[in-house]
């Protein structure tokens, strides 16, 4: 897709992403998830993960971002750890328990670049990323490779 377009998605996203309605910034945060590589989606994006009002969003897009299974997301994730209480961080917990609880290479590559990550320049980046990686390796996944 073009980048122009690119930008317009996450800008278009933004307005429900503010919205008064959690159903409109759940649905935001879940679809903002698919440009967490984009830097205008970041802001956003970390606002929607540590949603005041609702963790149903908090849920929602915490959950989004670890679907992708890529560093953007989990960098997302990890800076919303560094940072929240513990509500915010159960729920995240929980989807992180429901993206990875299932197949071993997915939970091993995540924890791979939790590794990586808690040596990024960012201290809360960094921060986050040990304490999603304490989270990620207490997971004991369904499928393993036979």
């Amino acid at each position: 897709m073009d980048s122009d377009l690119r930008c317009a998605a996450v800008v278009a996203l933004g307005e429900p992403g503010r919205s008064d309605d959690w159903r409109d910034r759940a649905d935001a945060g879940h679809s903002l998830a698919g440009f967490a590589d984009m830097q205008e989606a970041v802001e956003p994006l970390l606002g929607l993960v540590l949603d005041p009002g609702d963790t149903f969003v908090t849920r929602r897009t915490a959950e989004g971002l670890l679907r992708r299974r890529d560093k953007a997301g989990l960098t997302i994730i990890a800076s919303a750890l560094a940072v929240a209480n513990d509500n915010h961080a159960d729920w995240i917990h929980t989807a992180v328990l429901d993206v990875f609880s299932i197949f071993s290479a997915d939970l091993d590559e995540a924890l791979r670049l939790c590794e990586e990550l808690s040596g990024d320049a960012d201290s809360r980046v960094a921060a986050g990323a040990r304490r999603l990686h304490q989270s990620l390796a207490e997971i004991d996944p369904v499928l393993r490779p036979s």
